[in-house]
């Protein structure tokens, strides 16, 4: 076998013992019968197509079914894999976080929070456009000093650049907020930019037992020494590496689905081969977020 087999069936076998230790002797489906793709085998192609930069249902059916029909025998009809994807969305959000849980995520005392765009349009066409009607919003990106209707992503990670947790919200939505949700199971210190800044939430969460630690704007007085200040904007930076992934290799930022219930398996997904490859990656000693060079060739 070549090493991209391997690369496959070493992501089949994670996914499939997490799925078993998960289910245990229940049924994930209460009633009706199993599908012929197992729910391990579809999850791992998700993953793996994810990583290879295939972000579409269409791409992912197409390559494995061209180049791996032989190992999935079942996999028949694009319109069947698709709904299944999407089906398990919330078994993929648990996958996701026992694998963080494995890293060791949740247990870290320092977690950096951000946020991205997620436009589902043109902004030229966002007064016309039906999509995600009464969900989506108008949001402006001060990063990228961009006005755009869509969605807002939220990501808290910890040291080592795992996701802990990501939420998806209208993109007018107020930041702390957003993560004021994500928050109620960590301890520690929180990194965030300027967005974040508000003496109520940073009490809040202080009584919480998170200290959170933001730039100072200039009116601000800084309490931080210089050599501080430059840690504290190196840390900052992994989250910008991260969601540069996100938005570079896993297409986070292009919403191809036309409804929730598919967007959100999409987010989901995205999310979790992003964690997949990081757990490789401190499995065999590799950087945790050298991504690039992770699927054999």
């Amino acid at each position: 076998m070549d090493s991209f087999a391997y690369f496959l069936i070493a992501v089949y076998c994670l996914v499939d013992d997490l799925l078993k230790a998960m289910l245990g002797d229940t049924r994930l489906r209460s009633r009706g019968f199993e599908p012929k793709l197992s729910d391990s085998e579809v999850i791992t192609m998700e993953i793996v197509g994810e990583l290879m930069g295939l972000d579409t249902d269409v791409a992912i059916f197409g390559f494995f079914r061209q180049h791996y029909a032989s190992w999935f025998p079942m996999l028949q009809d694009r319109t069947t894999f698709a709904r299944q994807a999407a089906n398990l969305w919330r078994v993929k959000q648990q996958i996701q976080a026992a694998i963080a849980d494995q890293i060791g995520a949740p247990l870290d005392d320092l977690y950096i929070v951000d946020g991205l765009p997620i436009p589902v349009c043109a902004y030229t066409r966002a007064s016309r456009s039906r999509c995600f009607g009464g969900v989506a919003a108008f949001g402006y990106c001060a990063a990228k000093d961009q006005h755009f209707y869509g969605f807002k992503g939220h990501a808290i990670i910890s040291s080592n650049g795992t996701i802990v947790d990501f939420d998806v919200t209208p993109a007018n939505a107020d930041e702390r907020e957003a993560a004021n949700g994500m928050l109620d199971t960590l301890r520690g210190t929180l990194l965030g930019d300027k967005g974040y800044i508000s003496a109520a939430f940073k009490e809040d969460l202080r009584h919480r037992g998170i200290d959170l630690r933001t730039p100072a704007r200039r009116n601000m007085a800084r309490t931080e020494s210089k050599d501080e200040l430059s840690a504290l904007c190196k840390l900052r930076r992994l989250v910008e590496t991260v969601i540069g992934q996100l938005a570079g290799r896993l297409h986070i930022e292009k919403v191809w689905a036309r409804d929730l219930w598919h967007a959100t398996s999409r987010f989901v997904r995205k999310i979790l081969a992003h964690t997949v490859g990081i757990f490789l990656n401190v499995t065999h000693g590799r950087e945790p977020l050298h991504l690039a060079g992770l699927v054999p060739g």
